[in-house]
């Protein structure tokens, strides 16, 4: 939970450290990074110092196409933490990344209604309290 002097708790900030920061400098210039594991090859988001597959420490950041496809999701109608409250209805999100990995995200910018299993979704960012945090868009062709 992250907040600002004078203002309430915000529950949608991330607290970067010496790991993440790359992150979300990346974030911040327009690129979505993944970890790639340079032992077994495999791909994974959110970023880990290990590899989830195989423990292996041999990882590094990638940046990825900012291509994913629809899994799940859920308009949320009701939030009372701050500053989701504000925004509903939204709806949250899990997509597949080209490149392996699932990610919990948001989906912004496409009506419920038009929401399908397997769309093709892009990468977009939205600016939160000085981050740019990664969310979802209807890819091109949708």
């Amino acid at each position: 939970m992250s907040g600002r002097a004078g203002a309430g708790p915000r529950f949608d900030l991330p607290e970067p450290d010496a790991f993440t920061r790359p992150y979300w400098d990346a974030a911040a210039e327009g690129r979505l990074l993944i970890r790639r594991c340079g032992a077994c090859g495999a791909a994974h988001h959110y970023p880990r110092e290990f590899c989830p597959r195989c423990w292996s420490e041999d990882v590094t950041w990638e940046r990825a196409s900012g291509r994913a496809t629809l899994y799940t999701w859920s308009v949320v109608h009701r939030n009372d933490l701050p500053p989701f409250g504000a925004r509903v209805p939204y709806v949250a999100a899990v997509v597949d990344l080209a490149e392996g990995p699932r990610m919990m995200t948001e989906v912004v910018g496409c009506g419920a209604e038009a929401l399908r299993v397997g769309m093709g979704l892009e990468v977009a960012f939205r600016e939160a309290g000085g981050f740019a945090v990664p969310v979802f868009r209807a890819g091109a062709g949708e």
